[in-house]
């Protein structure tokens, strides 16, 4: 799922979205909360409306917005009172409320409010932040039965599984939410700076409890790799910035590993960003006019390298998918991880000797 935190897939239109193969996105209740609000949206008829997306939309409670931007002044069984990044101003987030705000937005998947803990977080505060977790997972599901549909907009609710690193408490976790039956479990808590091998542990800890037949979606992840390490633990959905906010930066993902557009050694090439892709990018654009975009500051490099991650990643897992069921998936999966790390090794001397390159042009420039 692209992430639409506000709204829009940055620099993309809809059509270039659904162009690109993309057929679900996510948003952010916290930011559609503050800016424009959520009952303004209802207004014009929900999210789908407003941000003219037909397809299905999946939105984040906020939860780990609220925590990530360092806006938690008060967490209680209650919910959580913060204050908003834009303005100070104070609000309320509870399991009610979250629900509220999620159906004035429309989408087709909301997630339950949930704690997201940091990494490292010690055992007892694990516990402690888990059981509460669990009780607005409870009170989220209590109050979306008694309400459904929503505004008319029949919604599916995720429960989210919490407990850090460690394995006993993440059964707790995925066993109670597992009784509360919810359509659809969320592996939270990753992806918050743990190395990868514990996420890959945990994760595969999570899908073996998880029920298969509903899907199970990590959240936060990942790079390509990333991906395809956790679709072999069983993972079926993710989100992630990476895509989109790496290729604003000026890299790109390609059949044949990472590559930064902005490098040196580029401005002369002919050839497109991937030889095997067939995005709007690739088809029409070379590299070295890419770069050129990125260091003369136009809009439209970013536009281009955004399109051609998007496109890359819907390829990656639509490729992903047929692989599985004529099951060649592993092989197929670790040959490309394998020539992934090994260009990224090249990618990475070589980028290092072209830093050192543009900063004493750019000193002399000064």
């Amino acid at each position: 799922m692209p992430v639409g935190t506000q709204g829009t897939v940055k620099t993309l239109a809809p059509y270039e979205l659904l162009d690109a193969g993309v057929e679900i996105l996510l948003g952010n209740t916290y930011h559609l909360y503050l800016r424009p609000g959520d009952e303004r949206i209802a207004n014009f008829g929900g999210l789908h409306k407003f941000m003219r997306w037909e397809s299905p939309i999946l939105t984040d409670s906020g939860g780990y917005q609220v925590f990530s931007l360092n806006a938690l002044r008060k967490i209680d069984d209650e919910g959580i009172i913060f204050q908003s990044h834009l303005d100070g101003s104070r609000h309320l987030f509870t399991p009610q409320r979250v629900i509220d705000i999620q159906g004035n937005l429309g989408s087709d998947i909301m997630m339950v409010l949930d704690e997201c803990t940091p990494y490292p977080c010690d055992r007892g505060y694990a516990t402690k932040s888990n059981e509460r977790t669990l009780r607005w997972a409870q009170n989220a599901k209590d109050y979306w039965h008694n309400i459904r549909p929503v505004h008319g907009h029949e919604q599916a609710l995720f429960g989210i599984v919490q407990g850090s690193v460690y394995e006993d408490i993440r059964e707790i976790s995925a066993q109670a939410l597992i009784g509360m039956d919810f359509p659809g479990y969320a592996i939270g808590g990753l992806a918050v700076g743990e190395p990868a091998g514990e996420r890959n542990r945990i994760t595969d800890f999570c899908t073996d409890m998880l029920p298969s037949e509903k899907p199970r979606y990590l959240m936060g992840v990942g790079t390509p790799t990333d991906i395809l390490e956790s679709i072999t633990r069983g993972v079926d959905m993710f989100d992630c910035v990476i895509p989109t906010r790496n290729a604003r930066n000026g890299t790109v993902y390609t059949s044949e590993g990472k590559l930064i557009i902005k490098a040196g050694r580029y401005q002369n090439d002919a050839e497109p960003m991937d030889m095997s892709c067939g995005c709007y990018a690739c088809n029409n654009f070379s590299r070295a006019y890419i770069r050129h975009l990125f260091n003369a500051s136009e809009i439209l490099g970013l536009r281009l390298a955004t399109l051609h991650n998007v496109y890359f990643y819907m390829q990656l897992v639509r490729e992903a998918r047929k692989r599985i069921l004529n099951a060649t998936f592993l092989d197929w999966s670790e040959d490309l991880i394998s020539k992934w790390k090994e260009e990224g090794k090249g990618e990475t001397e070589r980028d290092k000797e072209h830093e050192g390159t543009e900063v004493h042009r750019h000193k002399g420039k000064k």
